[in-house]
């Protein structure tokens, strides 16, 4: 049963919240971009890559989306950041960079640095 959304709104006390993990719309969350406030992006290395998809099956935000059975590539609107990717990844193929940094270089290429 889902609840109107005049229902969930900001002013509500942790009384008034669902009881034992039940949603009040379930199936809304690709509505929701997670990742604008991710500090550091995942980057593949598609010559180190071996299309293992290990980062694929541990992906907790399900933000690696597969092509044909290899690696594709990230939906950056859903990762988080974690890292956990890069980690798992056997052939270190995934480095996680800062935002800071990439938004750096994309300003210099805008610039023609």
């Amino acid at each position: 049963m889902t609840a109107p959304r005049e229902f969930i709104n900001p002013k509500m006390n942790w009384k008034q919240l669902t009881k034992a993990g039940n949603i009040y719309e379930p199936g809304n969350s690709v509505l929701y971009e997670t990742g604008d406030w991710r500090t550091n992006r995942p980057i593949i290395d598609r010559e180190k890559c071996i299309n293992c998809l290990i980062c694929w099956r541990y992906c907790p935000d399900a933000s690696i989306i597969p092509d044909e059975g290899k690696f594709g590539s990230f939906d950056y609107k859903h990762c988080k950041g974690c890292g956990i990717c890069a980690s798992v990844c056997p052939t270190h193929a995934i480095s996680m960079i800062s935002e800071d940094e990439i938004e750096k270089e994309e300003e210099a290429k805008e610039n023609g640095k």
